[in-house]
Formats: C-alpha cells, structure tokens, sequence
C-alpha cells in the first residue's frame, strides 16, 4: 500500500496550525497507510512554529521544515516536495479553509490510473471582489494560455504521484501552474469538486494584486511551455512576418517610384518599411542566440527532453 507525504506551507497562521495539524492526522491515520505530514514554515513572525510543535511534536509522522525568511508559498511548496517521502503528495493550505476530510476520495481518484487530482473549490467561500473575481480571471487566462483545461488554478489541495511532485521546477508564483507544469511531464490530470471553507483565523495574504504577477508568470509557463525548447520557432515567425511586411512595403513603393513616378526618397514609408525588415532580422538573430542558450542549457546539465 502505497504511502502519503501531505506538504502545508504556512506564514503567519498561529491560530491555525494546531487544529490543522489535528484535523489532518485523524483524516491520515483513518487511511491505514504510512504518511508524513510535512510543515514548512515559510519565515513566519508570531508563534506559528511553537503553536505546531507543543500540538505534534511528539508525533513521530510530522516533519518541520524553517526557512530562514519569507520566500513565498512557491518555495516553501518547492521546499516540502523535495523533502517528501511516499509515493503519494499532497499539497494542502494551512488556513483551515482546504478540507481534510477531501483527500481519501482523491487518493482514491488517483489510484484510478491518474497522476494528478486537482481540487476545484466549486462552492467557494470567499468575498467576491477580493478573492473571487481575480481568481475567475487568473483560470481563465491560464486555461487559455496553457491547454490545460480546469476550473480552478487557484486551489492548492492537489493529490499527485511522487514522481510528478518531486519532478517538478518550481519559482515565482508557478504553484498556481502546477497542473499545466505536470501536463507538460505527460502527467494525466483529472479535476474533482472539494469542499471549502470559510477563514476562521488570521487574514488572506491574497488579492487582486497578485492577479498581476500571476499575468506575468503566465507569461514565462507560456514561454517555458511552448518554446523553451525550440525557441526559434517564436522569434523566427515574428522575425520572418516583419521581415515580410517590410519588403512587401519596399516593393510596394519601388513600383510606384519606377512605373507611376512617385518620388519615394522622403516618403515614411520607406523608413517604416527598411526599419521592418532590420526588426526582423534581429528577431531571427535572437531565435538563433536563444537556440544556443537553449541547447547549452539542457546539454550543460544534462537535462532530458523527454519523460519516462
């Protein structure tokens, strides 16, 4: 039977570890199967630690993890699947608000031949223009972007296989693209309705500004998933397509000069279409520099480009 390592970052959440950590291990121990519960303390300032270890720390299933600052939940989800065991991983909130009570019927899910189970907080319960209306935005963006068709991005109680959990390179704010992240290693991804819950304690570190930063990550998980390893074939087609405008102008005016007369020396669009086809050809140069970096990249360390 396989194990589970269920990964909790936490910051700042004293109010919230001890009934978390208890509600966590009555759900593990009912499995009967061998589990770890790994904390990791992302830098928090009040009495979080203390508070986890007077209620676990003579139970032997829990792990702590400090991070000597604050590096955001990303890290601090980096840092607790690298330092998993079993074969299963959870990843769960440590606000109270990501239920329990939900992981047995997603481990089950998982043992139907998947390799990830995301949540989808289906029945949210958060205020709508804080918490809701830019995660609607976030799903939308990144389900667009990615392929990677699901619900909600933004629920952090995911089931996956070890493999999947400690394969992945996460920084930034690239937690939320786990899925998309996975899809990219052939993992089979599947979306269950869980339930949520109301914040009892402490305050969100989310809101509408993190819909910003989840803009830009999109951006690299776009880059890094589409072109990371063939990046020509971004900065070639932009380059190619300038290029194309530009001569098209050229030729345009160049026929105008010779057969209707048209003087093209102090035309514009001389300038716009000379300056189009040097675009271009910068593009294209920087599709071959980015093909070499490229390739040192994955050669330099041996990187696979593929997944067994």
């Amino acid at each position: 039977m396989r194990g589970i390592s269920v990964v909790i970052p936490v910051y700042n959440e004293e109010d919230n570890v001890a009934e978390g950590f208890q509600e966590v291990s009555a759900v593990l121990r009912a499995m009967n199967r061998p589990y770890e519960i790994i904390y990791v303390d992302d830098g928090s300032r009040d009495a979080t630690v203390s508070r986890l270890l007077e209620c676990g720390g003579n139970d032997p299933h829990l792990q702590l993890v400090q991070l000597r600052r604050n590096f955001g939940q990303t890290a601090a989800m980096a840092a607790g699947f690298d330092h998993t065991q079993h074969e299963i991983v959870v990843a769960l909130d440590g606000d109270l608000q990501n239920d329990p009570a939900e992981i047995p019927q997603m481990v089950e899910k998982l043992e139907q031949g998947y390799d990830l189970v995301a949540g989808w907080r289906k029945a949210r319960r958060d205020k709508f223009v804080s918490r809701k209306l830019p995660s609607m935005i976030a799903n939308r963006l990144i389900s667009w972007s990615t392929g990677v068709r699901l619900h909600d991005y933004g629920c952090t109680l995911k089931v996956m296989s070890g493999e999947v959990a400690r394969g992945l390179r996460l920084y930034g704010e690239m937690h939320r693209f786990i899925p998309a992240l996975a899809n990219e290693m052939g993992a089979r991804i599947v979306e269950v309705p869980v339930n949520h819950r109301e914040r009892k304690y402490g305050t969100s570190k989310y809101g509408i500004s993190r819909t910003i930063r989840v803009v830009l990550d999109l951006i690299t998980v776009k880059f890094l998933l589409g072109y990371s390893k063939r990046p020509i074939h971004l900065f070639g087609l932009v380059g190619v397509l300038s290029s194309l405008f530009g001569a098209a102008i050229l030729a345009a005016i160049t026929y105008q000069r010779f057969f209707d007369h048209i003087p093209m020396g102090n035309r514009p669009t001389l300038t716009l279409g000379v300056m189009m086809v040097i675009i271009g050809l910068q593009f294209l140069v920087f599709g071959l520099l980015a093909e070499v970096l490229a390739r040192t990249y994955y050669e330099s360390q041996s990187k696979k480009i593929y997944v067994v």
